[in-house]
């Protein structure tokens, strides 16, 4: 690396969190700290959502997904997966959005206070808090793998624990002065730079590849898009699981993950709201295709620089598949482009998390626990306490990470990753609950979420299929299954647990003859959230 490309990273690491506090500005009330009094327009907070769900990992491997695809899988069937998203996104913006917006919640889990209770609420919100911190811990360690690397090739040897440490601040301290409001538009100027240092590498890669390099790609099957050929329950991407694991998995992560619920509260109305959240579904699945072109391009190019595959054989020298991209940015940009583009696949990590778990904090657990009503301004004060401590936690679990898991291929990173397979159908059970089943009661609805959080638990890491048969095998082994030994595809995760709350929590409904009382009826403005 040189001069200029270090000097373009560390300007952005500066920068951002400078322009996040002028943007954000001052916050005088909670309302405005939490979700900035519903007046950021829906196309900010659309490309916010976007950012939000995007991490380095995405940025990073998307590309690998096609460039490795078998020719019986296709290299664009990934795409199967952002359909889906768009569906669920359609259904959570007719059936949940309403229920937030409408009713001036703060977070999302303020609806099953009013449906089942306060002790609902704090399940939900509690979890989703466990579940974020993990997740977004190993997104703040991803972060910083390439920023090390980046530093080692200049010769500075840094620590991922200092590393994380730096990031951790940056991502504090424009959260603390400017709320939602800076999180928003920093995570939009951040989506720009990663996708204007996409355009740049296919420009780069464009100029590169060989005559005939398309009709080579189509022969090898690389712009198939569906496949209805591979297992539904162990395949990568097959058409079933993914379409319909998609929608529901868009369903959970957009319609009762406080992450992105929070930004789609800070629209003005409803209608801002939905168009918000459906439009990122389109947009989504084009940055999907766009990487993916990516990586059918650099295909194309190292299968005429080195002749054999030049991950599994060793051809480029690279310790995993998801160095490909990073390499290609490092080894073939010219210096400034190059720094420009890693500072990109950066800014798609540094979408901060710290807001939403602060308002799930204080208004679904501290409120309730303490049992009194917190002005605005007590309200403010403790929001940005916990954003503080939220950062504190999240830096030390990214370095818990980084000190047991030393490369981001670890076995144990890609488990954590998935964390949200334990949850995620669980969360969205209890809500389908409370609007499907009426007579369920919050003693139903939180048995139902610790059964699926217990079943699910069992499926991830006991459930294995055996041979083209798909045997099940039940076997809790921590080490990588064996050849031929799968696990069941992730995909369906979420709609088998939405299931297990369904079953569970119906039948428990099943021992009250009328409609329970459903917790506080009247609705929840932003002062009583």
């Amino acid at each position: 690396m040189r001069a200029l490309d270090v000097a373009i990273i560390v300007l952005f690491l500066v920068g951002m969190p400078l322009l996040g506090v002028l943007l954000g500005g001052r916050q005088k009330s909670a309302t405005d700290y939490f979700v900035s009094e519903r007046r950021i327009p829906w196309w900010v907070v659309c490309v916010s959502v976007v950012s939000a769900e995007t991490s380095t990992l995405t940025v990073l491997s998307v590309p690998v997904v096609s460039y490795l695809a078998p020719p019986e899988a296709g290299g664009m069937t990934y795409l199967t997966l952002a359909f889906g998203y768009i569906v669920g996104r359609i259904v959570v913006s007719f059936v949940l959005l309403p229920k937030y917006v409408a009713g001036e919640l703060v977070t999302a889990y303020a609806f099953l206070g009013q449906r089942f209770g306060d002790g609902m609420r704090a399940t939900a919100s509690v979890t989703f808090q466990f579940t974020r911190l993990l997740a977004d811990g190993i997104r703040l360690f991803a972060t910083a793998i390439p920023i090390k690397v980046v530093l080692a090739a200049y010769g500075v040897d840094a620590s991922y624990w200092a590393i994380v440490i730096v990031l951790g601040i940056a991502m504090v301290c424009y959260t603390f002065v400017g709320g939602v409001r800076a999180v928003v538009w920093v995570d939009a100027i951040q989506m720009l730079w990663y996708v204007v240092g996409g355009i740049v590498v296919v420009v780069a890669l464009a100029g590169a590849l060989p005559d005939g390099w398309f009709g080579d790609a189509m022969s090898a099957n690389k712009f198939q898009v569906f496949d209805f050929s591979s297992n539904v329950l162990t395949g990568s991407f097959p058409f079933v699981a993914a379409f319909f694991g998609g929608a529901l998995l868009a369903m959970a992560s957009h319609g009762v993950d406080q992450l992105i619920v929070q930004r789609l509260m800070s629209t003005r109305d409803v209608r801002a709201a939905r168009k918000a959240l459906i439009t990122s579904g389109f947009v989504v699945t084009l940055q999907f295709a766009f990487f993916l072109v990516i990586g059918v391009m650099m295909w194309a190019f190292y299968a005429a620089a080195v002749p054999t595959d030049p991950v599994s054989a060793g051809g480029l020298g690279l310790g995993n598949n998801d160095e490909l991209f990073a390499n290609f940015i490092v080894t073939e940009l010219p210096s400034g482009l190059s720094g420009f583009v890693i500072a990109g696949i950066l800014a798609a990590a540094l979408s901060s998390s710290l807001g939403a778990l602060a308002s799930a904090t204080v208004t679904d657990v501290y409120e309730r626990v303490s049992r009194r009503t917190l002005t605005e301004l007590e309200r403010l004060r403790l929001g940005r306490v916990w954003t503080v401590v939220w950062a504190g936690l999240l830096i030390v679990c990214a370095g818990l990470f980084a000190t047991g898991n030393r490369t981001a291929a670890d076995p144990i990173v890609v488990q954590a990753l998935g964390i949200t397979g334990y949850t995620y159908g669980a969360l969205l059970g209890a809500f389908l609950l409370g609007l499907m089943i009426r007579r369920a009661n919050q003693t139903d609805a939180i048995v139902a979420f610790a059964a699926t959080v217990a079943v699910m638990t069992f499926v991830i890491l006991g459930v294995k299929f055996v041979g083209p048969s798909a045997e099940v095998r039940i076997d809790f082994s921590p080490a990588a299954p064996a050849e031929g030994v799968r696990t069941l595809v992730a995909w369906w995760y979420t709609p088998l647990g939405v299931a297990v709350t369904l079953l569970v929590g119906g039948l428990l409904s099943l021992r009250h003859r009328d409609r329970p009382t459903p917790g506080p009826v009247k609705q929840v403005d932003a002062e009583t959230a």
